[in-house]
């Protein structure tokens, strides 16, 4: 009988966690009794919505009144654990029947298009416990990494259910491939002035190319929260300029001794703020839909949902100037552009094994350029590619010397624009079509993000990230 219910497996451990039993008990029960139907109706929504994240926020009372994360004992972390896997499974059983009238009611019925911080924030206002408030994310970042329970795992169930049901899914990210308020904001002054400095990208028109230089030097212009903003926010301005025929990304000149006075293209996520906590879960999100999917797909303009066609984007080519490395999301980008012009003695890698995460749409797109078995290498075995190898020319155009960088790619630019720019985003979504549709992307993305959101709060990234990288010596 007890391993026939949901609490099953998990009641013993949370019973012998010290804590007080009955009410520990009631819960169980309580979730014992939560089940819905494979498809529940809209008018249900708000009563089941009550009931769900009533049980998840008593679940996360339960797990407060224990020691913090890493001072707990066995019995009280395999308790937390325990906990937390319920509160999943509450999460989970919730959103999936009321997955599409939750996407209807957050947009009012597919008229408004939200980002994903929109989204997070407005669910967890309309139904409390069921996503994070802004309090309750803001009070976990102030704990490292490894002390943190896994609040924004509700943030992985959430967003893969919604991405699970096509209409919703598609929905959310074409949302992503507007451009940002900030942006139309910046768009006429960019126009006039022809440069825009942000803090952490640097954008200049010249004679109709947009060449973009990411910065985020202290961490040798690593992403993070703050990073992805602005890079993003140059990507769409380069796209909504209307005299600007192609793009060009490149790593800004570093201050790190080991590199000091060299430009680094992309040293991938900043492990450092991941490991004390200062790294949001929606960073993967907004990343991969906004930033990088920008570069990819082009950007969307601001159609009703009636006449959003994926292939309704405006789009540019890109070159990518690697220099140094391009490690991890610097890699994942390279994916996306259309050139790739690297520094002699530079490499590209995908260390996500050793961080213990998902290295972003890298699974879905690797492939395409090196081959199933070389992929596979490089995402679970960790293998490092020097520019100059044969392995790496499926996905390096051309190997130059590190002072003939500048020469090169404005003679890879005179180039493509000699050849007139009429059929260039043609082609480039001729390609796309046949190779990875926005909705293949969104059934990819509906497994990616729940168990990202798994690795993103693992006791494994911590133990990874302190094996491979030395991680508790690192200072933000």
């Amino acid at each position: 009988m007890g391993n026939s219910r949901i609490s099953g497996k998990y009641r013993e451990p949370i019973l012998a966690s010290g804590l007080e039993q009955n009410s520990l008990t009631s819960w169980l029960d309580s979730i014992d009794s939560f089940k819905l139907p494979g498809e529940a109706g809209a008018e249900r929504l708000e009563s089941d919505a009550g009931t769900a994240g009533g049980l998840i926020q008593q679940g996360w009372d339960f797990c407060s009144r224990l020691p913090v994360k890493s001072k707990r004992s066995l019995k009280e972390r395999t308790a937390g654990e325990s906990v937390v896997e319920l509160i999943r499974i509450v999460a989970r059983q919730f959103c999936q029947p009321h997955r599409k009238a939750i996407y209807q009611k957050l947009t009012n019925d597919f008229s408004q298009f939200l980002r994903v911080d929109e989204i997070a924030e407005k669910s967890a206002e309309l139904w409390p416990g069921i996503m994070p408030s802004r309090k309750d994310l803001a009070q976990e970042a102030e704990r490292m990494q490894l002390d943190k329970d896994g609040l924004e795992l509700l943030q992985g169930i959430f967003f893969s259910q919604l991405l699970s049901e096509p209409e919703a899914g598609i929905h959310m990210l074409q949302a992503m491939l507007r451009p940002k308020p900030e942006s139309l904001e910046r768009l006429k002054a960019f126009q006039q002035d022809g440069v825009l400095q942000l803090d952490h990208a640097r954008l200049e028109n010249r004679d109709g190319v947009a060449f973009i230089d990411l910065i985020n030097t202290r961490y040798l212009n690593a992403e993070d929260d703050a990073s992805i903003i602005d890079h993003e926010t140059a990507i769409d301005l380069a796209l909504l300029h209307p005299e600007i025929k192609m793009g060009v990304l490149r790593g800004s000149v570093v201050d790190h001794p080991r590199y000091k006075g060299r430009r680094v293209f992309d040293s991938g996520i900043n492990l450092t703020k991941i490991y004390h906590g200062k790294l949001s879960f929606l960073f993967y999100l907004n990343r991969d839909w906004g930033m990088i999917n920008k570069l990819y797909y082009g950007i969307a303009g601001n159609a009703p949902w009636e006449e959003c066609k994926p292939e309704n984007t405006s789009e540019i080519p890109w070159i990518a100037a690697v220099e140094s490395f391009a490690i991890g999301g610097g890699c994942q980008t390279l994916l996306v552009v259309d050139y790739v012009i690297a520094e002699s003695g530079s490499y590209f890698n995908l260390p996500a094994r050793k961080e213990g995460i998902i290295p972003g749409a890298a699974n879905l797109r690797l492939a395409r350029f090196l081959g199933e078995r070389m992929a596979r290498q490089a995402i679970m075995f960790d293998k490092t590619f020097y520019v100059e190898s044969p392995e790496a020319a499926g996905l390096i155009n051309e190997v130059v010397p590190r002072e003939q960088m500048d020469q090169v790619i404005q003679r890879t630019v005179d180039n493509a624009l000699g050849s007139g720019m009429v059929s260039a985003a043609g082609n480039r979504k001729a390609l796309r079509v046949q190779q990875e549709s926005l909705d293949s992307f969104r059934r990819y993305m509906t497994t990616y993000v729940e168990i990202q959101s798994q690795c993103h709060l693992s006791g494994q990234l911590i133990h990874n990230l302190e094996k491979h990288w030395n991680a508790k010596e690192k200072k933000l």
